[in-house]
């Protein structure tokens, strides 16, 4: 997994490959159809208006579910190490 933000230019492909636990944070919003051809070639902010949600803070809540999800690998390394 990558420490790289997101912003709302990413692509719905690109942020599940850089995360694939955001899919709960998507679906979320109502966008049911992640493996959907269009949808991977969405930006964040396209899906975000399709669904009539604020851009900004769906990307402000991507990007917090993927720091939690790089502290808890981080935690589990440190445990196993």
């Amino acid at each position: 997994m990558t420490t790289a933000e997101v912003t709302k230019e990413t692509r719905i492909g690109d942020l599940l490959m850089i995360d694939s636990n955001v899919a709960p944070v998507l679906m979320e919003i109502g966008m049911h159809c992640l493996g959907c051809p269009a949808s991977q070639m969405e930006t964040i902010e396209e899906a975000a208006m399709v669904h009539g949600i604020d851009s900004d803070l769906l990307v402000e809540k991507i990007n917090a579910q993927i720091k939690a999800d790089l502290a808890a690998e981080a935690d589990s390394e440190a445990a196993t190490a």
